[in-house]
């Protein structure tokens, strides 16, 4: 049996003199199986066919580069950790090793106890790798794939195409109505990729004020404005490495759209008020509700940036499309806000369950978080029954997709014409703004209003403490 598969490790030595080798092997003790190569050719080969999980690497391999194996093996799907040998007087050389992704180094001659301790401690660490991906992979089979929970059909075509898109290292593009879980897609792709050691860095392009958007994204250097009083460090160079999530793209300026363009096309930024060029290496993510083909044709959408952004497109499915998946995310936020709140036996009633079942949750999943949170924390007994429930979820119709008890109407009877509007508009429009998390363009956008007259509106009925609160 392959001592992987068994719970042992395989490490492999790379040093071309073989007293040097042998002592290595007799210090470190690991259980597992133990490799070595005394050529940088044998190395590179048993690194390809054997997999290892752990590399003590030397250098110096007769005059060739041992670095070439690090920078091998770092393409791998699941690289193994590197301990890079070296010289006294070497030292430089190591710390670059480490910068390019070796997990530690050793100048020689070394203390015995020293190298067994790295090794242990590289050792406890892919253990621990190995039990947390083994965690995951149990937790995917129970109620869907890493943080996303679903196990309907949809949503299993949703983890396939992470998993084709993961590893390859292209721009994506994820689309989907509010709420959906978009961000969690980006994160799975992230955490399933070669540069899931670094950052993933989000940026929500709606909630950035125009005039701000390329000191967040560029940064920019003291004095670059009024008001910069240091330099700030933006979010493509935190990126680096990695992936920069850039949500809600559709709300981006065309200026900004254009700069963002030639990034993705040189790899390199200026700070504002800079001139110093940046390299930066990342992988673009980006993720929007709107129809940016349409947005193109109006001219509100750069026809370039959305060909550089959708090199592949994964479609997140409204909840109300994949209905088998509601008791499933009922039961695992229940549980997580049980937990959370210490209400370890608070439950639905059979009732209850039944109704939020039904509900088509035009807010999707954020709107069943809040919702399952809202009853837990609200709650006064261990069961949850029907009462506790609003009237829209209580009285919905799943055949005509409305609610059919009439509620809405009953406190406007007693009320002026223009009172009534007034308080139909004010509950309207709250649960509009609440629907799209209080973003006001999308929520202009879906009640066919112009932003301008949606924040007059908002200003004239007095929500705006509501919102905001």
């Amino acid at each position: 049996m392959d001592p992987k598969s068994a719970g042992g490790l395989k490490t492999l030595i790379v040093d071309d003199e073989d007293p040097a080798r042998y002592g290595i092997r007799k210090a470190i003790n690991v259980k597992g199986q133990i490799l070595e190569a005394a050529t940088l050719s044998d190395a590179l080969s048993l690194c390809r066919r054997e997999q290892p999980d752990l590399i003590l690497l030397d250098l110096n391999l007769g005059g060739e580069d041992g670095l070439e194996v690090l920078r091998e093996v770092r393409q791998s799907p699941e690289p193994p950790l590197v301990v890079i040998i070296t010289a006294h007087g070497s030292e430089r050389v190591a710390v670059e090793a480490i910068k390019e992704g070796a997990y530690d180094y050793l100048a020689k001659p070394f203390e015995i106890d020293e190298l067994r301790l790295i090794v242990r401690n590289a050792d406890e660490r892919i253990r621990l790798k190995k039990e947390n991906d083994h965690l995951r992979s149990t937790l995917d089979a129970a109620t869907g794939y890493g943080e996303m929970v679903g196990k309907s059909p949809l949503m299993r075509r949703v983890y396939s195409m992470i998993e084709k898109v993961a590893d390859a290292d292209v721009s994506v593009l994820i689309t989907g109505e509010s709420g959906s879980g978009k961000e969690l897609v980006a994160r799975e792709i992230h955490n399933r990729s070669p540069r899931s050691s670094a950052p993933l860095v989000p940026v929500n392009c709606a909630a950035i004020p125009e005039n701000l958007i390329e000191s967040e994204l560029f940064g920019h250097e003291k004095g670059a404005f009024t008001g910069a009083l240091q330099r700030r460090i933006g979010k493509f160079e935190k990126a680096r490495g990695g992936t920069l999530f850039l949500d809600e793209i559709g709300d981006m300026p065309l200026d900004t759209q254009a700069k963002i363009l030639r990034v993705l096309e040189e790899r390199e930024i200026e700070r504002l008020g800079g001139d110093v060029t940046i390299p930066v290496d990342v992988r673009v993510i980006s993720a929007t509700n709107r129809r940016l083909q349409a947005m193109v044709e109006e001219g509100k959408f750069r026809e370039d940036l959305y060909y550089r952004l959708e090199v592949v497109q994964v479609e997140l499915p409204p909840l109300r499309e994949r209905r088998d998946d509601i008791p499933v995310l009922l039961e695992h936020f229940r549980t997580l806000f049980a937990s959370k709140y210490r209400k370890e036996n608070i439950d639905f009633s059979t009732e209850t369950l039944s109704l939020l079942a039904r509900y088509n949750y035009p807010g999707n999943v954020r709107q069943l978080r809040n919702l399952v949170e809202r009853l837990v924390v609200l709650s006064s007994s261990e069961q949850i029954e029907e009462g506790s429930l609003p009237d829209e979820i209580r009285f919905f119709d799943p055949v005509s997709g409305v609610d059919t008890s009439g509620a809405e109407l009953s406190p406007l009877l007693g009320l002026d014409f223009k009172s009534a509007r007034e308080a139909f508009e004010r509950k309207f429009l709250l649960a509009k703004l609440s629907e799209h998390n209080n973003n006001i363009t999308h929520t202009a956008e879906a009640v066919g209003m112009h932003r301008q007259s949606l924040q007059q509106k908002i200003k004239d009925l007095d929500l705006k403490k509501v919102i905001s609160s």
